[in-house]
């Protein structure tokens, strides 16, 4: 006689959780058979907390962080983000949440070169309808956080790797998100500039930040707060949230 497993509860309130997933399922058509990345899956995470997922290769890590990203939409099942629901929304409102709510750290840093520094780090707020001065003021703020002061006019490509994520990362800061997301942050770095980015992301979370890492390295996984491990597309061990302050 087999016995199902009771879907793991949030241990606090679904008012107060920053991300909520519930019962998620994407599947991908391939050409020889679908690809089922997420088999309904849950988890949830508190503000401020820093999570790294891992697991092994395939196992639907970076599709659940696109879903949570809105960058995809699952098949079924429901994704909140700071009690706004993410799943059912149109492109443009899914633009719309991307600019409120997530700031996010690629493998490969993604960024325009044909800006320079600053306007890297300015563009997100501006695209959000912030005016340069003020966009200008807080990209400045981000790069002096970011050890990158005296590279505001430098152009991205005269970056170390190391420095180029940090640039990266202070983008993804740029609207000050509810949750920044990072998928592989340090798979394209040396070990100095894997080093660099992991401190920083301590720092960030130290700050208040709440932070969803997918990682394939446990060096860069022990940086965090809890790691949650997924195993053929679900989450199956969220791991232990620290207890509250008294």
């Amino acid at each position: 006689m087999t016995t199902t497993e009771p879907a793991p509860q949030p241990l606090i309130a679904p008012s107060d959780l920053v991300l909520d997933v519930r019962g998620v399922r994407r599947t991908f058509e391939a050409e020889n058979a679908p690809v089922r990345a997420l088999r309904g899956t849950d988890f949830q995470m508190g503000p401020g907390e820093f999570v790294a997922i891992m697991g092994p290769s395939g196992c639907g890590k970076s599709t659940l962080l696109n879903l949570v990203a809105g960058l995809d939409q699952p098949d079924e099942g429901t994704i909140s983000l700071g009690g706004e629901e993410v799943t059912g929304k149109t492109e443009d409102e899914l633009a719309h949440m991307r600019r409120r709510h997530i700031g996010i750290v690629f493998q490969f840093f993604n960024l325009l070169e044909g800006m320079t520094v600053l306007e890297n780090v300015a563009l997100p707020a501006m695209v959000a309808g912030v005016k340069r001065r003020p966009a200008e003021t807080r990209a400045r703020d981000l790069l002096d956080l970011l050890g990158l002061p005296d590279k505001a006019k430098a152009a991205p490509g005269s970056l170390s790797g190391g420095q180029r994520q940090r640039l990266a990362i202070a983008r993804a800061l740029a609207n000050e998100p509810t949750l920044l997301l990072a998928d592989e942050p340090t798979g394209a770095l040396d070990s100095e500039g894997g080093q660099e980015v992991i401190e920083l992301f301590r720092r960030l979370h130290r700050g208040g930040q709440t932070i969803l890492m997918v990682t394939h390295d446990d060096d860069v996984a022990a940086a965090a707060q809890r790691v949650a491990r997924m195993k053929d597309g679900k989450v199956v061990a969220p791991g232990d949230r620290p207890a509250p302050l008294a």
